[in-house]
């Protein structure tokens, strides 16, 4: 297996037909024939990385964890959380249009994009803790309106473990392609050989191998460059990528049936239609978990990585859904 960065929910929810995805031999990604060359962009993409970010770092638990904010503190917390491997920048062209009514932050988890790793190992208690306190370090503890986190992929399983320890603390998470698998549905972390990141002599070569997992195409090259450039570092020899390839090392999820149904705020799933991770009938799986009392949204034309695939879709989704928080009573009964 190559270090190429993979996308994806964390190992342990991915059954055996999607395990076999990550043993594919190491191939060019989708930008090899770019080299190096950013492609053009539609204006509404450009429009929105030019609305620059604050960038803050916070100390938690002993490691430094970065993350951009965007948006009027005075107004109601909404934060943005990646998936594995992944970084806070898979936001930036989503994350200006929620700054219009939401003071927006997205993180990046330990071991991943620009936080610190840490040597002793990851917990997802940890990163539950790094998402609460990125939270109350971007003032969204200080209204009397509570925080909303939407997490992709791993960051959503994460997320649900958020909801359950400090669930009182939120006014809801939406967990957006993050399976929960049935038992007869049974999945298992992929055989990685843990081994130092390669060092490539320049940037084109290093995106060349940029690839997306699970395998997908992707129409949006100018967002799929973006996040690839931000997800490598400039090292003595060239560059590298910046996630922690020792981080599934003695790494466990637990049981994300029991952590989605212990939320303890509202909840929201959303899925790619065409996602291979969370086809309808775990998204029905999911929907049951949850008393048939929750939102389940699914963006049309999206595959797993829906910010990459319908980025506009997916704004156009959260901020109805939003809305409707923000003016409606939970019918769900939480714990």
């Amino acid at each position: 297996m190559s270090d190429t960065p993979t996308m994806t929910p964390i190992p342990g929810e991915l059954p055996d037909t999607e395990k076999q995805m990550f043993n594919i031999a190491a191939t060019e990604g989708p930008l090899a024939a770019l080299d190096g060359a950013p492609p053009p962009a539609p204006k509404w993409f450009e429009d929105a990385l030019a609305i620059k970010p604050e960038s803050n770092f916070i100390e938690v638990g002993g490691a430094k964890i970065h993350y951009l904010r965007w948006g009027d503190r005075a107004r109601p917390g909404l934060l943005l959380v990646h998936g594995n491997a992944a970084h806070a920048h898979w936001w930036d062209f989503i994350a200006p249009f929620l700054a219009r009514d939401y003071n927006v932050a997205a993180m990046d988890l330990s071991g991943m994009g620009d936080s610190e790793w840490r040597p002793g190992g990851y917990a997802m208690e940890m990163f539950a803790r790094e998402e609460i306190a990125v939270c109350e370090d971007a003032g969204m503890f200080k209204l009397d309106e509570p925080p909303v986190i939407v997490a992709h992929s791993f960051g959503g399983f994460v997320t649900m473990l958020t909801g359950g320890l400090y669930g009182d603390l939120l006014a809801g998470v939406v967990i957006v392609d993050s399976p929960v698998n049935p038992p007869d549905r049974p999945g298992g972390p992929p055989k990685r050989e843990i081994k130092p990141h390669h060092v490539y002599p320049t940037l084109g070569m290093a995106m060349a191998r940029f690839r997306l997992m699970p395998p997908q195409t992707s129409e949006n090259l100018y967002i799929v460059d973006w996040v690839a450039r931000h997800s490598l570092k400039e090292v003595d020899g060239g560059f590298t990528w910046k996630f922690d390839p020792a981080i599934w090392q003695r790494f466990s999820i637990g049981d994300t049936a029991e952590r989605l149904k212990a939320t303890r705020c509202r909840i929201a799933v959303f899925r790619g239609e065409h996602s291979v991770l969370l086809p309808p009938q775990i998204g029905e799986y999911m929907f049951n978990l949850l008393g048939r009392a929750a939102p389940m949204v699914e963006i049309p034309q999206a595959q797993h990585h829906i910010m990459l695939d319908q980025p506009l879709a997916l704004v156009a989704a959260l901020r109805a859904l939003l809305a409707d928080w923000e003016h409606s009573t939970a019918t769900r009964k939480v714990v």
